[in-house]
Order: C-alpha cells, then structure tokens, then sequence
C-alpha cells in the first residue's frame, strides 16, 4: 500500500497520508499481472516437502550458568517485598521480531532488543516509520520469533551472506533497506512469503544442505536468549526465553504453540520446528527429554479457532482416538491456552453456545496462512469452552482430562509491540497494516481499489458507494493480555502462577480479576480487609481442582461451595458492567452443558433471577467521538457467589468472565482519524473482557486419582 510521510494527530495516534500518484498503481498492476495470484500458491510438490521432517531432532542443551550474559543489575535501590497475597502482573508471550520470516516481510526490522524496550515503555518505530510506544510499560515479555528457519530471512536479504547467493533469495535482497520501505515493495513483500517453501525444496533437492540454514537459526536463537537476560531485570519486569512452533494441518487449520522456558540457564541449542515435525505430540517429547535433563518449558496452544477443528479434536495425529498417554503427556506439556489474541478470540462461538449473548466476541473464523485467501474454519474442536468440557467427557470414559489448562492472552505482533489498544490500533501486519485503508477501515480511490484487487490473497468489496478492503484485517482485533497472580516479578514466580493456572487473559485493557472457591466462605469476606488472605487460607483459586467438602466427615460432602469473585476496572478504559460466572458440568447420562449467569451488576442492582441477567444499565457510545457515559458503570465489581444448582457428584468446572460498558472498536477510531463515516458492516463497539481460568470441582470418585493426573 501507499506510504508516504507519518503525521501526528493531537491524541498522538499515528496517521499515514497517502500519495495519489497513480504512476505506482499502474506499475504494481502490471507487476502482479505478471507475476499472477497461482503463483503463491503452492503447488502438491512443495506441499509433499513441507510435511516431510527436514531436520534431525536435536537434544544439546547449552549450558549458560556461567561465562554468558547474565541478568543485569538494571534497578535504582532495593528490590521490592515479595507479596503473599500476590501482584496481578501484565504481560504479552506472543511478540514477533525481525527474527520471523513473516515479519520481515512485513517490513519489521525491531530486534528481540527492541521488543523489549518497547515493553519497558520505550518508543520504538513501526516499519512504516511512525513511533509506537505503551501507555504505561507491561510487567513481563516474551519473543516468540518463529523457530522455523528462525534468523533466515533478515540473512538472506544481506547480499554480502552466503546464503543471499540462492536464487531463492533474491526476492528478499535489501527488502527493508531504507529506501525500500515504501509502494513499490509490496509485491515482493507477499513473493517473499514463498521463502519457507523455496527453501525446504532446496533442502530436499540437496541443493542446500541443512546445516546452512540450521546455523543462522541457532546464532538467531542465541541473540533472542542473550536478549532476554540482558532485559530481566529481577523484581521489576522478566522476560522469558521462548519461541514459536508453527505447524498446521493438511488442510490449513493452525496448530501453532509458542514455547515457554523456565529461565536460560540450560536451554537447547536449536529450537525443535516444524522443520523437525509437523507432529506436536513430536514436540511434547522433545520437550519432556530435555525436562528430564532439567530444561523447564511448557507450550501454549493459539489461534485455535483457526484450526478448524483440529486444535481440540479428540483423536491423536494418527488419527486413532485419544487414550490416556496421550492425555497425560498433553497437560503436562500444555497447562495453559491462549484464549485471545490480534487473530481472534478462541473462548467460544455462537454455533457452540447459543445461549451465550456475548459469544460471538471478536471472531475471526478462518483458517490458511501466507497470502491466500482464508477458508471457513470449522467451530467445533476448534474453541476453548467447548474444549473444557469434553474433557469432561473424556474422564468419564476413564482419561485423564487433556484439556484442563488455563488461560492467558497475548497479542501475536509482528512489529515488536503489543497491540491492544482499539484507540491506537496498527494491527500485527507491519506496512501491510499500516494505515486505516490497508486495515478496512477506510474507504479505497477509484485506481487503488482496481489494483488491490488483482494482487494476489487481496480483496476489495463494494459498500455504500465506497470500495474497502476486505479480507481477514477487518476482523483483527486489539487483543489481548497475559495476566498473572505472583507473588512478586520474576521468572521463578511468574512462570510457577503459569504451572499452577493461577492465570487470566485480558482482550486489552488491564483489568484486574480474582476467583477462588471454598467451603464456608462468608457472605460479607469481600469487605473484610484481609479477603484475599482468608480465600487462599480457606479455598482454592483459579486453575485449580475443588474437592468436596470433607473436613467434619463424609455427610458434609454434599455441601455447595462458594466462589468469591471481584473484578476491578483499569483506570484508562471504561467501566465494569457486569460479573458473570460460566459454569459447564456432566450429567448422569454423560451429556456435557453449559451455563452463563450473571452475578454482579453495575450500579449494585439485581441480576433478574428468572434470566440470570442484570438489567440494561444504558451505556452509550457517541460514535462523533467515542466518548462513553463513565458515571454508568463500576470500578469495581464482587460477589460471593453460590450456585444453586450444585450436584456434588457431578463434574463441573466454573471460570469468572467480567464484561467492560461498550466502548469504541478500532475500527471506529479509524474512521474518526480519517474523517470519514464508520464502514457499516463492521461492529462499531465493543465490550472489552477478561477471563479467569477455571477451577475444576472434582466430585467424590476417583477424586484423588484424577487430581494426581492433572
């Protein structure tokens, strides 16, 4: 798309001014007659190479205790106390670099260096020039570069390495120099995506040898480590050493995970890739030998609703139904899900949940990857809720459950920078998003929208007298945050609130969410100044299983528990509406179910007994200018809670959801900054949202085994 010079509008939200020089038009029009869309597209050859295992699985561990970077003393005076009751912490595991293939090609040149500074709260550059910078720094980062040919791309654009000799890699020479980061890149920008496939084929050919590739990766992986530790800063914000593993179905549904390590002391030498298998359950070995040998990590499944419904299906790579190795190995390797993100929010859908108004959150419920057009995604398997409570259902039938994780959210940049806020929104696309006419938001000229739609996964559709762009951007989303319980910011105790799924997911703003579950918890805890020191002394929180309640003998294991719940708003987003606990639970016939109820309302007014629903509380939104009615919702939001449904030999699993008043979506904002109407087929607001994970109630039977397995 057009680039020309970034201006700063007065709420210092980045604007690019296009230049209507047809002159580049007509030349990227004859460019992409020539090169013609099929010629992305991969043809059976290159596809039968991708699945193949290019690479032997490696086990080396390097060892980094001493004589390597370690964490600097970045801190003016003390570290702070720990807390027993534990901070809410911030942060994102999901940050793309130059590192990635992708965004290279997206024009980013921010180095896991710069992602870092970024997240601390310092200014770093978009590709398309203009500044990005946080309202307020995040509390914990991770780069998860691709670890597929990690390192490749920004290597084969410099012409002075070996590998840039390949004629495979003349799409990418001096692609982000910096005189070529305006109009006339763009076509090479979506050629270059064909580098992974050129490249495995080279492989298999014996043109290239895998060694060459397999160095670049392991010094790229070895700056992202070095990376981390020198931007740890112990107490005060911790990065983790973590990667991508990018694998996908025969059909394009998205299997991808990013790759968490403990801490850097031991780590491999080379991340395991789709390079190594397209098989995750490969992965979860890898990983379980180098936990043997004392290397920590755990992976983190994402973009399950474009999966189309393989993420959550209940057979195995084989394609033989899931049995209880399989189950053990899954949760031990991932306890936790990514539940939102810039592509999507994987909590449920409508098909799934139909009596759940607000299911239908910021879907985006297509599969494929490159630059070709996306295919429906098929809702089942493919979404978390549904995934809890099949696992319901599979410890019925005698396994262990694999899908009690928790949750997180991160935002899946590719820029360096986090994305979650709808005010300041560039998406995850580098120059490709880079503006409000490339996202969808704004309408396209006349010749622009002519050439865009000839130019290959590109599409333009027609509204209102206006041509927009259309595809997958539009349904990108401002989202999402990983948000934790510790008791301070460190890698130890960050990482082990991930191990025990003391975790919630935000979609944006910093919303602060707490949920326990107990016996005996009083009606008035959450006025007591010590509350969160009696929940954890007398319950359980978040992520964690719910025994019966056997502490005066076995009658009293009929009695209900409560759940204590509150939700404080973040000072720089809208208020809280509502607090609402989904429960899901297996009944005698082993059919699975689900219900929404709303347990606190703004305004401290009743939930409707007969609905389970709190009353409209007129939230508005002024579309001229996005401004809300603050006065109508709360900062705060808490309950003690008691189902009165509960069976205490029924398995079931509850997690908190607690819903912001509706505010602008990005794609309003854009219009606004543009100066045009809000395109009309696109939600106009939205309700921001956080997650809590869930906690399990176990019911009596075979409660000590199942709890041993999970």
């Amino acid at each position: 798309m057009v680039f020309a010079n970034s201006v700063r509008t007065p709420n210092w939200r980045s604007r690019i001014v296009l230049d209507r020089n047809p002159a580049w038009l007509v030349a990227l029009a004859i460019l992409a007659a020539g090169c013609g869309g099929g010629a992305n597209q991969p043809t059976e050859a290159q596809r039968a190479a991708l699945a193949k295992p290019l690479f032997a699985t490696e086990h080396t561990i390097v060892e980094r205790t001493t004589g390597d970077e370690t964490d600097l003393d970045q801190s003016n005076g003390d570290r702070p106390d720990a807390n027993s009751d534990r901070n809410a912490y911030f942060g994102d595991l999901h940050v793309h670099t130059t590192y990635s293939f992708d965004a290279f090609a997206f024009g980013t040149v921010a180095t896991p260096y710069d992602a870092y500074r970024f997240a601390k709260g310092e200014g770093i550059k978009h590709p398309a020039g203009f500044d990005m910078q946080l309202r307020e720094p995040l509390d914990f980062y991770g780069v998860t570069d691709h670890g597929m040919f990690m390192g490749v791309a920004p290597a084969a654009a410099d012409t002075s390495s070996d590998i840039s000799k390949y004629p495979f890699a003349q799409v990418l020479h001096d692609l982000n120099a910096p005189d070529n980061m305006g109009r006339l890149s763009l076509l090479d920008r979506m050629r270059s995506f064909g580098l992974g496939r050129a490249l495995s084929l080279a492989i298999v050919d014996g043109e290239v040898n895998p060694e060459e590739p397999l160095s670049i990766t392991r010094s790229a992986w070895a700056d992202s480590i070095k990376a981390a530790d020198i931007h740890n800063d112990p107490g005060r914000f911790t990065t983790f050493v973590a990667y991508e593993y990018t694998s996908t179905s025969d059909d394009a549904g998205s299997l991808h995970r990013n790759v968490v390590f403990e801490d850097s002391d031991r780590v491999p030498e080379v991340p395991f890739s789709r390079m190594h298998s397209r098989n995750p359950e490969d992965l979860w070995s890898w990983m379980d030998t180098l936990r043997e040998a004392g290397v920590e990590s755990m992976a983190i499944p994402h973009n399950s609703n474009k999966s189309n419904g393989h993420m959550f299906e209940l057979v195995d790579w084989a394609g033989d139904p899931i049995d209880d190795e399989y189950a053990v190995q899954r949760i031990r390797n991932e306890p936790l899900v990514e539940i939102t993100q810039i592509k999507g929010t994987s909590e449920t859908h409508p098909a799934l949940s139909s009596r759940d108004e607000w299911a239908g959150f910021e879907l985006v419920s297509t599969r494929g990857v490159g630059m070709g057009r996306p295919l429906p995604s098929k809702p089942e398997g493919s979404y978390v809720r549904e995934a809890w409570r099949q696992g319901l259902a599979l410890e019925a039938q005698g396994i262990t459950n694999p899908f009690a994780f928790g949750v997180i959210g991160s935002s899946d940049t590719h820029t360096g920078a986090a994305q979650n806020d709808e005010s300041n929104f560039s998406s995850k696309l580098g120059i490709l998003s880079a503006d409000a006419q490339v996202r969808g938001s704004a309408p396209l000229g006349l010749v622009e929208s002519i050439v865009l739609n000839i130019l290959p996964g590109q599409e333009v559709v027609d509204l209102d007298g206006e041509s927009f762009m259309g595809g997958q951007q539009t349904e990108f989303g401002a989202s999402g945050l990983a948000a934790v319980w510790a008791e301070e910011n460190t890698r130890e105790a960050i990482y082990a609130a991930f191990r025990r799924k003391e975790t919630f997911a935000t979609s944006g703003p910093r919303i602060r969410l707490r949920f326990f579950a107990g016996y005996g918890l009083p009606d008035d805890l959450l006025e007591s100044a010590d509350a969160v020191a009696q929940a954890y002394a007398r319950g359980v929180t978040m992520g964690a299983d719910l025994a019966p309640d056997m502490a005066d003998g076995a009658s009293k294991g009929e009695r209900a528990p409560q759940f204590a719940m509150w939700a404080q708003a973040d000072a720089n987003s809208a208020p809280l509406q509502r607090l609402q606990i989904v429960k899901g639970w297996i009944d005698a016939a082993g059919e699975t179910h689900e219900d929404v109820i709303d347990v606190a309302c703004a305004g401290g007014v009743a939930v409707n007994p007969s609905t389970n629903r709190c009353p409209d509380n007129g939230a508005t939104v002024n579309l001229s200018d996005c401004s809300i009615r603050a006065n109508t919702g709360a900062a705060e939001l808490r309950m003690v809670w008691t189902d009165p449904d509960f069976d205490a030999n029924q398995r079931a699993f509850y997690y908190a959801r607690v819903l912001e008043n509706p505010t602008c979506r990005w794609n309003t904002w854009d219009a606004i900054h543009a100066g045009t109407e809000p395109r009309s087929d696109l939600a106009a607001t939205l309700q921001e949202r956080a997650w809590s994970s869930p906690i399990q109630y176990l019911p009596i039977p075979d409660t000590g085994e199942r709890s041993l397995k999970r």
